[in-house]
C-alpha cells in the first residue's frame, strides 16, 4: 500500500538511518576536533536566481477571462506585468475525467490524461502560444501538478490497474477521508507510476518551456519521488517547485518553497477578532527557529481554495484586510494573488461551473494600486525579498503587544520598519528600544521619518505604517 502505511514509514526510517551511519567518517568521539562537529548545509539544491524577488500570480483558467482559455489569457498578459508579478501558475491544464465528475465541467485536479490540453482552455498550440507570450514579457510559468490520484477513467485505470491503490474491498479508492470521489489514488510503491510521472513532469518543462510546478497536497506523495524529479527537471532547464505542503523536509532537495498554511490562519484569525496580533509569534518564531534561511514559505490571503471553500478575502479579511496583504508583501514568505483580487473581487468563485470573474469592479478598486506599491517597495530593497536574499525579521518591543505588531528586517546596507495595528480599535503606541531607531521614509507619504526615544504613535484600527532607510 502507500507510504503512510506504519511498515512504510518503518522501512522509510530505517533506509534513512542505515545510509547516515554508513556515510559517518568522522573519527572517534574522543579523537575529533571542532571541525568534525562544523554543521552542512540543509538545503542542497539550487534557487534559480529569477526566484529572488519572485511573486507569484494564480490563474484559474476557466474564470480568468470571459472566453477561459489561454489565447484569451494572453490578452491580460500587459495588464499583469504593470502588476508587477513574475511568476504566473496555471491551474491544471489536462483533460478532466467524466465519470464520478462533479458539477458540469468538473475539478480540474480530476486528471484524465497527463500529456494532453483541456479542451476547455484550447489546444496545445494555444498553450504554447500563451508561455510564449509570457517569456517573452519576462514572466515565468508553473504548471499546477496532481501527482497523488488520477481522474477515474484515466487510461491507466485499465492499462495498468496495478498502478492504484486498493481499499479493504480491493477496490479502487479516493484520498481516504476527504470527498473527493472523482478521484483515485495512484501506488507509488509501484516504479511503474513513478517513471509515468516523472516523464509527463519532463515533458511539459523539455517541449513546452515550463518553468516548474506547483504540486498538490505534495505530502501525499512520497519525497523520495519529488527529489528525484526536481534532478530530473534540473537537467532540461532550472525550475521553480512549490509544494502544497507544511513541512520543511520537502525544501532539502525537492522545493522552493512550501505553502505557509499556518500564517494564512493566523492572519484570518487576527482579522476577525478570534486572537491578537501576538498570534503570529509562533509562526515567525517557528520560521526562524525550525525552517532553513534558503526555505521559500508562501504567504497569502487567497487562493482557489480558500476562495471557493473558506470565504472571498473581504469574507474573511474584513477591513483587516489592507493591513494583511501588506504584511503578507513585507514580512518573511514569497507572496502571492490569487486573480481577482486586484480587481476587488467579492464572490466566491464557482469550483465546477464557469464562472468569470467580473473584471468591471477594477474601475473602483484601489487594491490593484496597493499591490502594484507593494511589489514595486518590495523589489526595491533586498531585505524584503525571498529565502536566502532577504533578511529575518527581528521583533520591536512595543507598549501594545497585544494590538500592535512591529518589527524590522535588516541588513549592513538598510533597514525596513514594519508597524501594524492589527485590532479593530485604535492605538497610542510607545517604543521601548533603540532596535528601530533612525531615519526613515514612509511607504505610504513618502516623507522622511525620525525613529528615536522620545517617538510616540497613533494608529487607527487596523492602519499599518512601513518605513525604510534612505
Amino acid at each position: 500500500m502507500k507510504h503512510v502505511t506504519l511498515s512504510t514509514i518503518a522501512a522509510l526510517a530505517a533506509a534513512i538511518a542505515a545510509p547516515a551511519a554508513a556515510q559517518d567518517t568522522r573519527p572517534p568521539l574522543d579523537q575529533r576536533t571542532l571541525a568534525d562537529y562544523a554543521p552542512e548545509p540543509y538545503v542542497t539544491l539550487k534557487h534559480a536566481p529569477w526566484t529572488e524577488e519572485a511573486v507569484l500570480y494564480q490563474i484559474n483558467t476557466r474564470q480568468f477571462t470571459k472566453e477561459g482559455t489561454f489565447r484569451a489569457a494572453i490578452k491580460e498578459l500587459p495588464r499583469l506585468k504593470k502588476l508587477g508579478v513574475d511568476i504566473l501558475w496555471l491551474m491544471p491544464i489536462q483533460p478532466i475525467g467524466e465519470k464520478n465528475r462533479k458539477g458540469t465541467l468538473g475539478s480540474p485536479y480530476s486528471v484524465k490524461d497527463y500529456i494532453a490540453v483541456n479542451p476547455e482552455f484550447g489546444t496545445e498550440a494555444d498553450l504554447k502560444a500563451f508561455v510564449d507570450a509570457a517569456h517573452a514579457q519576462g514572466f515565468h510559468v508553473i504548471l499546477d501538478w496532481v501527482a497523488n490520484h488520477t481522474a477515474w477513467d484515466h487510461p491507466w485505470v485499465t492499462q495498468h490497474p496495478e498502478w492504484y491503490e486498493r481499499d479493504w474491498k480491493g477496490d479502487f479508492h479516493p484520498t481516504p477521508w476527504w470527498d473527493w470521489s472523482d478521484i483515485i489514488d495512484l501506488d507509488y510503491d509501484q516504479p511503474g507510476v513513478r517513471k509515468a510521472m516523472t516523464e509527463a513532469m519532463a515533458y511539459w518543462v523539455r517541449e513546452f518551456g515550463i518553468d516548474g510546478y506547483r504540486a498538490d497536497v505534495a505530502g501525499y506523495v512520497p519525497i523520495d519521488f519529488w527529489e528525484g524529479v526536481r534532478a530530473d527537471l534540473e537537467a532540461i532547464r532550472p525550475v521553480f517547485m512549490l509544494a502544497e505542503w507544511k513541512s520543511s523536509e520537502l525544501t532539502r532537495k525537492a522545493f522552493d518553497a512550501v505553502y505557509a498554511w499556518e500564517w494564512h490562519k493566523t492572519a484570518k484569525e487576527v482579522a476577525q477578532g478570534k486572537a491578537d496580533a501576538t498570534a503570529f509569534y509562533g509562526y515567525y518564531s517557528e520560521n526562524v527557529s525550525a525552517w532553513p534561511d534558503e526555505a521559500m514559505r508562501l504567504v497569502y490571503i487567497a487562493n482557489h481554495d480558500s476562495n471557493a471553500w473558506e470565504g472571498t478575502q473581504y469574507e474573511n479579511f474584513g477591513p483587516a484586510l489592507p493591513a494583511m496583504i501588506a504584511l503578507s508583501f513585507t514580512g518573511e514568505g514569497m507572496p502571492m494573488i490569487y486573480n481577482g483580487q486586484e480587481a476587488c473581487n467579492a464572490k466566491r468563485l464557482e469550483f465546477f461551473e464557469k464562472d468569470p470573474i467580473d473584471w468591471s469592479q477594477a474601475k473602483d478598486c484601489d487594491l490593484g494600486d496597493l499591490f502594484t506599491r507593494l511589489i514595486a517597495f518590495r523589489d526595491a530593497h533586498k531585505v524584503l525579498h525571498n529565502g536566502q536574499w532577504g533578511a529575518r525579521m527581528i521583533k520591536v518591543e512595543n507598549t501594545a503587544p497585544q494590538q500592535v505588531l512591529s518589527w524590522v528586517r535588516r541588513n549592513e546596507d538598510e533597514t525596513v520598519l514594519g508597524i501594524f495595528n492589527l485590532s479593530d480599535k485604535p492605538v497610542e503606541v510607545d517604543f521601548p528600544t533603540e532596535l528601530e531607531h533612525g531615519r526613515y521614509r514612509s511607504f505610504k507619504t513618502g516623507k522622511s521619518v525620525t525613529f528615536d526615544a522620545g517617538t510616540h504613535m497613533s494608529l487607527a484600527p487596523w492602519e499599518y505604517q512601513l518605513f525604510a532607510t534612505p
